[in-house]
């Protein structure tokens, strides 16, 4: 079986589309493990770490009123990372992380409290209002393990929407038997 990352890349590179990732607990690791992938490059464009509160609206584009009312770590904040990467980089595809690793709680909210988003073209029956998805997780574990996890999550919520758009041929499975990526 392969990666999440692996099955990303190999799904995006079979629809001709492109991904950008907005990051914030994960530091870059959601980037670091796409660019792991051999054929990363023609599909992934690039990634913004806003890792600071106010580089989330600064270079992302979060609602400021959201951010001071709710602070960083919630699903509506996810969801605009993953859409304002989307736009600020000009991709297909955009996905998100943030949330908290520890050690300590932030925002109010307990370690573990993590938000993965997606945000992707409209249509093609992906079921997703707006073209985006945000999944809540709580998380057990160390600083490492959440965050390793979070990169897992993001990859697969990224697989699933992705998988879910394909049709006739293009379907993932068809892909690997016919010698695909």
């Amino acid at each position: 079986m392969s990666s999440p990352a692996a099955q990303a890349v190999r799904l995006l590179t079979v629809k001709g589309e492109t991904l950008a990732v907005a990051e914030s607990l994960t530091g870059g690791l959601v980037a670091a493990e796409i660019t792991s992938i051999p054929g990363a490059s023609r599909v992934f464009r690039g990634s913004v770490t806003a890792y600071a509160t106010e580089l989330k609206q600064e270079l992302l584009g979060v609602d400021p009123g959201l951010l001071s009312s709710h602070g960083a770590v919630d699903a509506r904040v996810a969801a605009q990372m993953a859409a304002g990467v989307r736009v600020a980089l000009g991709t297909d595809w955009g996905i998100a992380t943030t949330g908290v690793a520890g050690p300590d709680p932030q925002d109010g909210q307990p370690v573990g409290t993590v938000f993965v988003a997606v945000d992707g073209p409209l249509g093609g029956g992906s079921g997703t209002a707006g073209g985006g998805k945000v999944t809540s997780l709580r998380l057990n574990g160390d600083r490492a393990e959440i965050r390793r996890e979070t990169v897992r999550s993001v990859l697969e919520l990224l697989v699933g929407e992705l998988a879910s758009e394909q049709t006739g041929n293009e379907r993932p499975q068809d892909t690997e038997r016919n010698g695909g990526f």
